[in-house]
């Protein structure tokens, strides 16, 4: 039985599963999708699958990994999204949660991004108990740098990452939790 993170009025997030492959492939094959992350959509399932195992891996190492975005009213994979913990070094950092989403094109400016977003920082702060969230998206991509804002993210900085200019988002457990509660 696959595992429901969170569900919101629209959204099913629940982890990521290798009967999601063609529809994942679907998502990460468009180059539209990829303009503002290097361009360089996949052009084979395998490379999706691959990528599967590691979120599941993540799963079972860290507790958390991406989770898949599926519609309640149609049960369709539309993208993923969530928290991701990160052993790389980026922009300085190393060993840190990155909150991110994608969501296939056709499914974009309907909020879904933020709502699952919302789901994925409440998950973190208060099943976690995450300290901080960290977060970063292309300069050049103004939809994800609102995302970020509306969340409550604070740009600390900008870096390049693979000679992409990004910003550099960080959210505290304690801005988040007075955020919430002030609209609750």
């Amino acid at each position: 039985m696959m595992k429901v993170f969170a569900e919101t009025e629209r959204l099913i997030l629940r982890e990521i599963i290798l009967e999601d492959v063609d529809a994942f492939f679907e998502l990460d094959s468009d180059p539209e999708v990829h303009r503002y992350l290097g361009n360089k959509p996949v052009t084979e399932k395998q490379q999706i699958i691959d990528v599967i195992h590691y979120v599941r891996r993540q799963y079972s190492e860290h507790g958390i990994g991406r989770w898949a975005v599926v519609l309640k009213e149609t049960n369709e994979f539309i993208g993923w999204s969530g928290l991701k913990w990160v052993t790389d070094i980026i922009n300085g950092h190393q060993n840190f949660y990155d909150l991110g989403y994608r969501l296939q094109k056709r499914f974009w400016g309907h909020g879904y991004a933020t709502e699952s977003a919302i789901m994925a920082l409440d998950y973190g702060y208060n099943f976690l108990q995450i300290a901080k969230i960290n977060a970063s998206a292309n300069c050049e991509n103004i939809g994800s740098n609102r995302i970020l804002t509306k969340l409550g993210m604070d740009c600390l900085n900008t870096y390049y990452y693979e000679d992409i200019l990004c910003n550099w988002y960080e959210l505290s457990k304690e801005k988040y939790l007075a955020k919430t509660s002030s609209i609750g």
